[in-house]
């Protein structure tokens, strides 16, 4: 008699919330993949995880969503392609992969945009308020892609075998960028030689020395071990590592507008708690790395080294209208203009 009531109380509980799952999504089963550029454990195929555990929670089992961490599909550029091309659904991209199909995207990575402190709320913002985001979903759309959120995953640092101090510093280091032909213009105008390197090349290609550095945020800085091979990680608070959950826009248009407007709630409502999520991993991977490597030094630049860093990626900024494709100037005037309206709403100084 006890086993049985115990069992019909657990009926009571569990009942209620599949039924409540099954009355958010009633058609077929939906089956995905969605490729990520990180590995297993880091930010972005993390992130990819919950959400595929949240739709698959929201529909009751029905909506199957398959994450495939980096290299198990190809390199960073090949994702991307894929996804595109519908052989996979969704790709967690960065604003500087993603350019070679939306060349719009490196708007986002135009060095000190973007205040130094609350880059999710940010974002946050920009996303709800902002006129930036409308104008990047047409140019994701166009390429047949549709852009979901833009994801704080911490500020980028520079990793080196040389103590950078001040701009001249970087004069003729080979620094690792990613495949951005606005990445490459920032790093030019420091004085750098910026080479574009696949993800899984940069440690051989710093062990090696075929690069001197290289740019990532500390996650990845630990995860992928670069930190055994450099002696500095430097921060220039030039630039966030954005990140761009993306879905194929033929399979994304074929969903039940209920499906859809899920996934971007998923998305959109993820920023400000991703954004802590990851702050709270680089803060313990720095730690990490610290104890691992004690004369690993950590490289903060005074205001006088920063003011000539920005000064120099100012003089980028026209350049992205040529870069950037049709409609740049208007996507680079939206951006400005949503992130001082965020940073006053949000009291950033």
């Amino acid at each position: 008699m006890k086993r049985l009531l115990i069992a019909l109380l657990l009926a009571v509980l569990v009942i209620p919330g599949s039924i409540a799952g099954a009355a958010n999504y009633t058609g077929e089963p939906i089956k995905a993949k969605l490729a990520s550029e990180e590995i297993d454990g880091d930010f972005m195929t993390v992130w990819a995880e919950k959400f595929a555990d949240h739709m698959r929670e929201w529909s009751d089992g029905k909506i199957d969503i398959e994450v495939y961490p980096y290299g198990t599909l190809g390199a960073l550029g090949d994702i991307n392609e894929l996804c595109q091309m519908g052989v996979v659904d969704f790709v967690f991209s960065d604003y500087a992969w993603i350019s070679s199909f939306v060349p719009q995207a490196q708007v986002l990575a135009l060095n000190y945009i973007f205040p130094t402190e609350k880059v999710p709320q940010t974002l946050d913002w920009m996303m709800d308020n902002g006129e930036f985001y409308p104008l990047l979903t047409q140019s994701f759309r166009d390429k047949g892609l549709v852009p979901m959120s833009v994801m704080f995953e911490g500020w980028q640092w520079l990793t080196t075998n040389k103590k950078i101090e001040k701009l001249e510093d970087m004069k003729g280091l080979k620094i690792r960028v990613m495949s951005s032909k606005l990445l490459v213009e920032d790093y030019k105008a420091y004085g750098a030689v910026p080479t574009p390197m696949d993800y899984g090349e940069i440690y051989s290609g710093l062990q090696m020395g075929l690069i001197d550095g290289q740019v990532n945020p500390l996650f990845a800085i630990y995860s992928m071990k670069f930190y055994e091979v450099q002696d500095y990680c430097t921060q220039l608070n030039n630039e966030p590592f954005l990140g761009i959950p993306t879905a194929n826009a033929e399979f994304f248009n074929s969903l039940p507008e209920n499906v859809q407007q899920e996934m971007f709630n998923f998305w959109q409502g993820s920023i400000i708690e991703a954004g802590e999520w990851i702050m709270e991993r680089n803060a313990s991977d720095k730690e990490k790395m610290m104890q691992e490597r004690p004369e690993l030094e950590f490289n903060y630049l005074d205001d006088q080294a920063i003011s000539a860093f920005q000064k120099q990626a100012q003089t980028v900024y026209p350049k992205f209208t040529k870069i950037g494709g049709t409609g740049s100037e208007k996507i680079l005037e939206a951006v400005l203009k949503d992130i001082e309206k965020a940073k006053k709403e949000l009291d950033i100084q």
